[in-house]
């Protein structure tokens, strides 16, 4: 009974084993056109389709639409259609995507979609996926209204695009009254995670090796220069600004945003890699954890605002930063608890976090160092003011145990410090942050002596 009990799971695993290889020998004699990869998904709802090594070219979206469906394999899905995703999964829960290469064919990679689009679904996993060559105005994944979300341990490289960043006035973007301005930038972002809950990203590597902050590239695209403007200045634009028609934070790219402040929360974001980005990570959520990643190379190493609140920012290494490394601010949508009962009511604040055990090394001496030389708001840590009367302050966060370094002055270079003026910049005057406790940092001084309220 026992030999017969070990026997029988062994049979039915060479029989799959066989199924397998018979459907994969097939798939190969069609690799070159991606058609019968939609037709094996809807031919075999709740199961995960092996897609063979070889290139598999697609000019409309592969749709998973059952629960605990997915792909899987060595094969390599090519984009042919700028206007279309790859992959889109709606409406559906367990579904996985794992081990693809996906990119998009010579000629037409510049795209305004995603490469994998997540809406709606619960605990879906996508997992060791190479994603290549993506030059979106959106982002290469981008889940939104999900529950559960893992993307580990996959690479996306290359996903930005030159745009146009339209901040005017409309009636579906009332905010923009705040800007009334339009500019051209460099646009993408590598992951984006919006309207969701419970999120996990792990053990990424998201660079971006094309569009790099060069002098070269902004005269070239005249990057940050306006493009368009409202009649009237926005609220929060400066006068010199507005004048001069030109702002320097023209690389908008991240490599990651967690994004919708009043819904979003439960992030996990531990252990990735991030190259050459305008923004590391951009927060706009509660209760997330930050934790032991690597920013390298980028405008902005980290920042959290619009009602970011209960936000763990630990162990994680901020190289070459240029604007700043961690920087937590209230932001225009930031407000405190309204009359109603929707989620929309309750308030939507900034603090009450925690930046711990983070290294900065080499600050200000990344690709784009030579465009914030002389900007006051630049430094390794900054806690900034609400931009608007009615946006409550920043409050309630501990600053402990944080190191800042520069290898410069290690080699004794005479450059030193001037790279940064102070090590931490805490805004003053109205809507100014109250309640920062700072405990235990070994910051390097900058530029300027350092106030006992900065260390």
């Amino acid at each position: 009974m026992n030999e017969i009990f070990h026997l029988r799971p062994l049979a039915a695993l060479m029989a799959a084993m066989l199924a397998a290889v018979v459907s994969a020998a097939a798939a190969e004699t069609v690799a070159g056109t991606g058609d019968w990869i939609q037709a094996e998904v809807d031919r075999n709802p709740g199961r995960m389709i092996f897609l063979p090594a070889g290139d598999h070219a697609v000019s409309a979206p592969i749709r998973l639409r059952t629960d605990w469906s997915g792909l899987w394999g060595p094969g390599r899905i090519i984009g042919t259609n700028p206007e279309a995703a790859l992959i889109e999964i709606d409406g559906v829960a367990g579904v996985q995507v794992r081990d693809l290469t996906l990119t998009r064919s010579e000629g037409r990679r510049e795209t305004r979609r995603a490469t994998i689009a997540v809406t709606r679904s619960r605990e879906v996993v996508l997992s060791n996926l190479r994603v290549r060559e993506h030059w979106t105005s959106r982002s290469t994944i981008e889940a939104q209204e999900c529950v559960g979300i893992q993307v580990r341990d996959c690479l996306i490289e290359n996903y930005c695009r030159i745009d146009i960043d339209d901040r005017r006035r409309t009636d579906r973007h009332k905010d923009y009254e705040n800007y009334g301005y339009a500019f051209t930038c460099i646009a993408g972002n590598g992951l984006m995670i919006s309207n969701s809950t419970g999120g996990v990203v792990t053990g990424n590597r998201i660079i971006e090796r094309r569009l790099l902050p060069t002098p070269e590239l902004q005269a070239r695209y005249r990057l940050g220069k306006f493009v368009g403007k409202d009649p009237e200045k926005g609220r929060i634009v400066s006068q010199k600004t507005w004048d001069e028609e030109y702002v320097n934070n023209w690389n908008q790219s991240r490599a990651m945003g967690v994004t919708s402040p009043e819904f979003t929360s439960g992030a996990q974001i531990i252990g990735n890699y991030f190259e050459n980005a305008g923004q590391g990570t951009d927060l706009h959520a509660d209760h997330v954890i930050l934790a032991q990643n690597i920013v390298n190379n980028s405008h902005i190493g980290m920042k959290a605002m619009h009602g970011s609140r209960n936000v763990l920012i630990l162990g994680n290494q901020f190289v070459k930063s240029d604007l700043w490394s961690v920087g937590l601010m209230p932001g225009t949508s930031s407000h405190a608890a309204r009359p109603g009962t929707d989620r929309r009511a309750a308030a939507n604040v900034d603090g009450y976090s925690i930046v711990a055990h983070n290294v900065v090394a080499d600050f200000g001496r990344g690709n784009a160092g030579w465009i914030w030389q002389g900007t006051p708001e630049r430094a390794p840590f900054r806690f900034d003011r609400a931009p608007l009367p009615h946006n409550p302050p920043l409050r309630n966060v501990v600053v402990s145990g944080n190191v800042i370094e520069d290898t410069e002055r290690d080699r004794g270079s005479a450059g030193f410090p001037a790279r940064y003026r102070r090590p931490v910049r805490v805004a003053a005057g109205a809507g100014a942050p109250e309640d920062l406790l700072f405990a235990d940092n070994v910051f390097e001084p900058g530029a300027e002596s350092a106030a006992p309220a900065d260390r």
